[in-house]
């Protein structure tokens, strides 16, 4: 029997909606869209993208740390915006300091609105545990 490597923050949302923030499959890892959550699961930064994106970035940092992983290892990713025109710069700009030379393959969905009210950004992605740190 296998067992399923599943990472969890333990916040309210996983439980209300059902949901674990990654599983290992193999030597993928399937990663659900990050956001400004704090430790505690209080979302932060309403309206921000600048600051929802740093904060995205950091819990995205902490899922690759439970698995041991760098950003290196990214190999896709989404990224979804409210209102993408307006913040498509920032956008660009963010995920560029974020990876530096690595490129994973990237989709950004462009939407009016996400789950949380203010809420601007959520990037989900892949790992792939076998390219090198």
């Amino acid at each position: 029997m296998t067992t399923l490597d599943v990472f969890s923050y333990g916040i309210p949302a996983e439980s209300d909606f059902g949901y674990a923030q990654a599983i290992r499959s193999g030597e993928l890892v399937h990663v659900s869209g990050q956001l400004a959550f704090d430790d505690a699961g209080e979302f932060l930064h309403a309206g921000d993208f600048a600051a929802q994106l740093e904060r995205t970035h950091t819990n995205m940092d902490k899922v690759l740390n439970h698995y041991g992983a760098t950003r290196n290892q990214i190999v896709s990713q989404t990224l979804y915006v409210v209102d993408l025109r307006q913040n498509a710069a920032a956008t660009a700009e963010g995920n560029l300091a974020y990876f530096g030379d690595h490129r994973p393959a990237g989709t950004v969905v462009g939407l009016t609105e996400l789950t949380l009210p203010g809420q601007v950004v959520e990037i989900g992605f892949v790992i792939d545990m076998k390219l090198p740190a």
